[in-house]
């Protein structure tokens, strides 16, 4: 990205040369965020070979429609740059604060994609990542452009070197800016545990195309439990499942309650994702998780509230199935979506929230805020973002959010990766990708809020004003 960057503006430098031209504007920063998304997201093609009679078909069209539609941000944040391009070093604010803003569209407009910010190149360093916790992934990828786009100025717009050194220099300033404050922010001792809270998480391992097939249904739940079971459930508290990890509707199935009873201690209770039908005319599906005590007892349900377009629901499906193209879960009309965000209670237990999986990705959308939770439990399956990329850069964004919000996050996946994350964003124990598995880990506390969660994407918003104002005055004092 510190290499790309730079790039970039000098590319727009030469679509500007002799006059402000939108056109060649566009095509530069719709390449280049073609460019970006095809090879950070390149396993979106994954799911399309789990059924590949069904969707590899379409796997040529993804591959270029994705990347590109994704790209069409980086074309307008270019446009909207050109517009006010000028040959000195205010050209680096413009195009910061119009590819930061277009980011932020990217995240919101059409149930949004905030997958891939530019901030998150740093989420694999907990030190790096910890000016989330202030103004969150949309101003830390504020901050990371503007230090990447810095060193452009050592050419000049029209191809001369010799520009000025101490602005190159004040990207290498911003990136010890925020090294320095992850450094005085993390502690070096671990965070301090809720007591006699345990959590035991399991990774089942089931390949996606085995998952539902019937005669494998048995196998797979025997799995399920025997990991379950495995020596020292007596001393956890909560178990928690993955995203659909019942290979049935768990709810509507005749004795599958029960023998949850039959090896959960009564004194725990059992997280798990599930397919939920809702009985009617015609039926309503849900991927949904269950909160179960150790005796069977259904204590509440949450259904999953932000849904993946084309994966869990299809837009206009009865335009498109007749066509051939149908969501890739293959359910009619695809599932149907909750309320929102809550926060739930259980016996023993610090009060909770759920997110399942996709949900995970959205910043200052985690949590509800009247009624804010002690931590956060998000189950998902991975398995459907290939054995490559995917399922790490899903596991970095969950720690970001846990960085964000100052709260813990279980995270029990299928294929992994697996993980008790703690409020600073440090993975405690995880289980490494593609492994089945179980994963007992203390429940870490919460941090007091974060200034993040108090204001959300506000300070990111003034970020990018003040570079606006600061742009618009030097352009104002100078010919």
């Amino acid at each position: 990205l510190f290499i790309a960057m730079p790039v970039l503006a000098w590319l727009l430098d030469g679509t500007q040369a002799g006059g402000r031209n939108s056109r060649d504007a566009f095509l530069t920063g719709w390449s280049f965020g073609f460019g970006y998304f095809l090879f950070g997201m390149h396993w979106i093609v994954f799911p399309f070979m789990v059924d590949p009679e069904a969707h590899a078909w379409q796997i040529p069209f993804v591959a270029v429609l994705f990347p590109g539609g994704l790209g069409l941000f980086w074309g307008a944040a270019a446009v909207l740059a050109a517009r006010f391009w000028r040959a000195d070093w205010t050209r680096l604010l413009v195009l910061t604060v119009a590819i930061s803003a277009l980011e932020w569209l990217r995240g919101h407009v059409l149930t949004g994609l905030p997958w891939n910010l530019p901030g998150y190149v740093w989420s694999g360093s907990v030190t790096m990542s910890q000016s989330a916790s202030v103004f969150g992934i949309y101003g830390l990828s504020l901050v990371t452009v503007l230090a990447a786009l810095a060193p452009a100025v050592l050419v000049k717009a029209d191809g001369a070197r010799g520009g000025d050194v101490r602005i190159a220099l004040s990207g290498v300033a911003m990136v010890l800016a925020l090294f320095v404050f992850g450094v005085m922010r993390v502690p070096r001792e671990a965070s301090p545990l809720v007591d006699g809270v345990t959590v035991r998480l399991v990774q089942p391992n089931v390949p996606q195309n085995e998952k539902w097939r019937p005669e494998l249904l048995m196998r797979n739940w025997q799995q399920l439990t025997d990991l379950t079971r495995q020596p020292g459930l007596e001393r956890v508290r909560a178990v928690v499942w993955p995203e659909a990890a019942p290979p049935f509707a768990m709810l509507s199935t005749d004795g599958a309650l029960e023998a949850v009873g039959t090896f959960m201690p009564d004194n725990a209770v059992l997280l798990t994702g599930t397919q939920r039908i809702q009985r009617g005319n015609p039926n309503r599906y849900y991927n949904s998780v269950a909160v179960i005590d150790g005796r069977g007892h259904l204590l509440s349900i949450y259904d999953k509230s932000h849904l993946v377009p084309f994966g869990e629901y299809l837009p206009l499906f009865q335009l498109l199935e007749p066509l051939g193209i149908t969501q890739l879960t293959g359910m009619h009309g695809g599932f149907s979506e909750g309320d929102g965000v809550k926060s739930y209670s259980a016996p023993g237990l610090p009060s909770f929230g759920v997110l399942i999986c996709y949900e995970a990705i959205f910043p200052a959308a985690v949590v509800r805020e009247d009624a804010r939770p002690d931590w956060l439990v998000n189950v998902t399956d991975d398995s459907w973002f290939g054995p490559w990329s995917g399922p790490y850069q899903h596991l970095g964004i969950a720690r970001v959010r846990a960085i964000e919000e100052g709260l813990p996050i279980a995270r029990a996946a299928n294929t992994g990766v697996s993980a008790m994350i703690d409020p600073y964003g440090r993975i405690i124990s995880a289980l490494t990708l593609n492994k089945a598995g179980v994963l007992d880990a203390a429940l870490p506390k919460a941090l007091k809020r974060t200034v993040y969660s108090f204001f959300g994407d506000t300070i990111f918003v003034v970020f990018a004003l003040v570079l606006v104002v600061v742009a618009a005055n030097f352009s104002r004092s100078t010919p």
